[in-house]
């Protein structure tokens, strides 16, 4: 049996190819959605905040690059300097996505319980926390 550490670098790989790929006829990459999605929960959101939120998830070139992509593409406007909201189109067009994103869910989660995944993610959570105490680092929720 292959370690954790394989499948986790596995599946995050398979999860962002499939991803990108279903999302490039919108034009948009899996960092781009989730930097969507954090716009979308959080109206007039400031990059910093964007930042924080995703920075388990990709370095800051890559999420200041999707930040730029999601404005010139006019998902994303600056209602205010630093700051970030939907547009109209953006918010009709990111309601589609959503369908798109559903799918891909069902497809990545074929044959695993709720139970299952849950209790795959609660595992992984608590590797983490223990780790991040290990080291002294604090774990985000």
């Amino acid at each position: 049996m292959k370690p954790i550490g394989y499948w986790l670098n596995r599946t995050d790989k398979a999860l962002t190819r499939h991803m990108n790929d279903m999302l490039a006829e919108v034009a948009l990459t899996r960092i781009a959605w989730q930097v969507l999605n954090v716009i979308h929960d959080t109206p007039r959101v400031t990059d910093a905040e964007v930042l924080s939120t995703l920075s388990a998830n990709a370095d800051i070139p890559t999420l200041t690059a999707a930040i730029d992509a999601v404005l010139v593409d006019d998902w994303a406007t600056r209602p205010a300097p630093d700051r970030l909201s939907l547009t109209p189109d953006g918010r009709l067009r990111l309601a589609h996505v959503a369908e798109r994103v559903d799918a891909f869910r069902k497809l990545s989660t074929a044959g695993i319980s709720q139970d299952e995944y849950c209790t795959a993610v609660h595992v992984l959570e608590r590797m983490t926390r223990n780790l991040d105490t290990a080291l002294g680092v604090a774990s985000t929720p």
